[in-house]
């Protein structure tokens, strides 16, 4: 992965930070994206550099088409051609549909799935001319399952792998990949605000007996990311310990 440019959405996250750490490991130039403020992507890096990891940073708010496109300008000019794009910021906004608010149904659309049209939309046409691209969008279990409570979120998420189909057949043949992972569980924060008893009954639904972990994520994102996956698109990969299967 030496000499590719990645860039990570919601990179300052739990599982964003898992990913840059990952692919910073095996070689790749990272730059963390996300809308935090200078002080604490400053203070994040600096965290990270004490433990080896020498990870950059641009601003970018990916529900505005403008400010994503400055972005990819900005990491461009500092770093160079952006090769590795991983999609994995996010929110939700719970409750029951018929008491959803349409600014909870809107924010979370906006977000999770508009986010990736800004974002990838400025990129896709240097990937073309450059004859490469590896593309890989978080999605979630519960798009595939359905789950309670999360109609926003679902149908967002359920979108990102639609996205995700019909992009990698429009440029495969130009060298880019585009593919989903959908995590299960994953032991983070979003995770942590579940009640305890939810979370006993979340264990014993999954058949390895536990929440995922971050890194879990981030492998499988280095793997999809790798050169030696081009002939992987359109696909999604599921890491859920088992809670569903198909």
């Amino acid at each position: 992965m030496n000499n590719h440019i990645a860039i990570v959405t919601g990179g300052l996250g739990f599982i964003g930070t898992a990913i840059c750490v990952e692919l910073c490991k095996l070689g790749a130039t990272v730059i963390a994206v996300d809308k935090a403020d200078q002080e604490i992507a400053a203070n994040w890096q600096a965290d990270q550099k004490k433990l080896g990891y020498n990870i950059g940073f641009s601003f970018a708010d990916i529900t505005d088409l403008e400010s994503t496109e400055k972005m990819i300008d900005d990491v461009e000019s500092r770093f160079g051609p952006i090769g590795i794009l991983v999609n994995n910021a996010g929110i939700n906004r719970d409750s029951l549909f018929r008491k959803m608010s349409l600014e909870d149904w809107d924010t979370v659309i906006h977000t999770d799935l508009n986010g990736l049209f800004n974002i990838t939309r400025p990129l896709i046409n240097k990937m073309c001319e450059r004859k490469f691209g590896r593309i890989i969008n978080i999605s979630s279990v519960s798009a595939q399952i359905g789950q309670f409570g999360q109609t926003n979120y679902v149908a967002a998420k359920a979108g990102v792998h639609g996205f995700s189909k019909a992009l990698a057949r429009e440029v495969a043949h130009y060298g880019i990949t585009v593919n989903t992972i959908s995590p299960g569980f994953i032991d983070s924060n979003m995770v942590a605000k579940i009640p305890d008893n939810i979370k006993e009954e979340i264990i014993k639904q999954t058949p390895a007996g536990r929440f995922g972990k971050a890194e879990e994520i981030a492998w499988t994102v280095a793997f999809l990311a790798s050169e030696r996956s081009g002939f992987i698109t359109g696909a999604n990969v599921s890491v859920n310990g088992g809670i569903h299967m198909y």
